[in-house]
């Protein structure tokens, strides 16, 4: 069994330096452990996604350039994440508001070429199948 997410929950990316919290707006009313539950849906960079301190994925064009312009030396530069799609995959039994609802083995990819993913649920009392 897998927990719930709700709001501030920890994530972390597999080329960013620091963890970064995931945002969930009470949209759907809808509550676990005094936070707002959070969905699929919830992925939206900047609003959802915070940054996650420095990126250090060869394929993100601030990392290319500021690489190139280092002679090859790999340079971070600020995280921006990119997650255009939908967390996959869900707890895809349980329904918030008519969207599936995130749980923390769920996993988000950032278009850079990054892998989120929920390193704490922000609550551990509600279990999803």
């Amino acid at each position: 069994m897998s927990f719930q997410v709700v709001n501030g929950a920890q994530l972390a990316c597999s080329f960013g330096s620091a963890p970064s919290s995931l945002v969930v707006l009470p949209l759907h009313k809808s509550e676990s452990a005094y936070q707002s539950e959070a969905t699929v849906q919830d992925h939206v960079p900047m609003l959802n996604i915070m940054p996650f301190g420095l990126c250090t994925c060869p394929s993100n064009p601030q990392v290319a350039a500021a690489t190139a312009a280092a002679m090859g030396v790999l340079t971070p530069q600020p995280c921006l994440p990119a997650t255009a799609t939908p967390w996959a995959t869900g707890a895809i039994t349980v329904q918030i508001a008519s969207e599936i609802a995130l749980d923390d083995v769920s996993t988000c990819t950032c278009q850079w070429g990054g892998v989120v993913t929920i390193s704490m649920a922000g609550q551990q009392t509600n279990e999803v199948p």
